[in-house]
C-alpha cells in the first residue's frame, strides 16, 4: 500500500508511492513503470494529480522502441536518463535526445511521433510525463538545455497548469508549495523533509503555502501544479 508518511502535522497532504508500487508493462524489448491509470492499468482512484496525467518511466532495450503513434490534446515532457533517444514527430522536429535536455511536444489538435533507442548496442532510460494541455492550435515543439550541476533548475515550459523543475540539491534548498507540488525522483536519494525517497519513487503534497526541505545527493523533477 502507498506509505502516506510526511513531516509533522500535514502528514496527510502527502501521498509517498514507492518505485515498485507503480503499475508495470513489459512489451517486446520495453519496460513501463506508470505512476498513474494508464493502458491496462485502470485505477479510478488515481488518474491524475492536478494537470498531470502520466509519469511514464522507460527502459528501452538497444533497438527497440515505440513507433508513429498518435497523441491529442496533452503536452509530452521526455527526460533522458541514460543512453539516447531518437525522436521524430509530425511537427518536423526530430533528432537524438540525450541526459540535459528537457523536451516537449504539445500535440494539440493531434501529433504523431515515434521514440526508439538510438543505439544498437547500449540500453536506453527515460521519464515521460503528460499533462492535460490549454494548447489547441497545430502542435509544438520545443526543448531546452538544463545545467548539470546542482541546484534548482527550470525545466522545459509547458502549455499547462504546471511548471517543472529539476532539483539536485546537494546542499538542503527550499522548495514552496504554492499549491501542490509533485517529486518524482529520477537518481539517487533525495530526503524531502524526513522522508528518503529513491530512484523512481514519488511525493505528491498538497499544502498550499507549505515549503518542502529537500536534500541529499539525487536528483528530482519537481512539478509545481496549480
Amino acid at each position: 500500500m502507498p506509505d502516506r508518511r510526511g513531516a509533522g502535522p500535514s502528514a496527510s497532504a502527502r501521498l509517498l508511492r514507492r518505485a515498485d508500487e507503480r503499475y508495470l508493462t513489459v512489451g517486446d524489448g520495453t519496460s513501463t513503470r506508470h505512476s498513474f491509470s494508464y493502458g491496462a492499468h485502470y485505477d479510478p482512484q488515481n488518474i491524475g494529480f492536478g494537470a498531470l496525467i502520466a509519469i511514464n518511466t522507460e527502459s528501452i532495450a538497444p533497438g527497440a522502441g515505440y513507433d508513429e503513434h498518435r497523441h491529442l490534446d496533452v503536452e509530452i515532457v521526455t527526460w533522458v536518463l541514460d543512453g539516447a533517444l531518437a525522436h521524430r514527430d509530425s511537427t518536423g522536429a526530430g533528432g537524438v535526445i540525450r541526459p540535459g535536455t528537457a523536451q516537449r511536444l504539445s500535440a494539440g489538435a493531434g501529433a504523431e511521433h515515434a521514440e526508439r533507442n538510438a543505439s544498437a548496442t547500449e540500453p536506453l532510460r527515460f521519464v515521460q510525463t503528460m499533462l492535460r494541455s490549454r494548447h489547441e492550435a497545430a502542435p509544438e515543439y520545443d526543448s531546452c538545455e538544463v545545467p548539470a550541476g546542482p541546484g534548482r533548475h527550470e525545466g522545459v515550459t509547458v502549455h499547462a497548469d504546471a511548471r517543472l523543475e529539476i532539483v539536485r540539491p546537494r546542499e538542503p534548498v527550499e522548495v514552496p508549495v504554492e499549491r501542490r507540488v509533485l517529486v518524482h525522483v529520477t537518481r539517487g536519494s533525495v530526503d524531502v523533509d524526513g522522508d528518503v525517497l529513491e530512484t523512481g519513487d514519488e511525493l505528491r503534497c498538497e499544502e498550499p503555502g507549505g515549503r518542502l526541505r529537500m536534500a541529499g545527493d539525487g536528483e528530482a523533477l519537481v512539478w509545481h501544479l496549480a
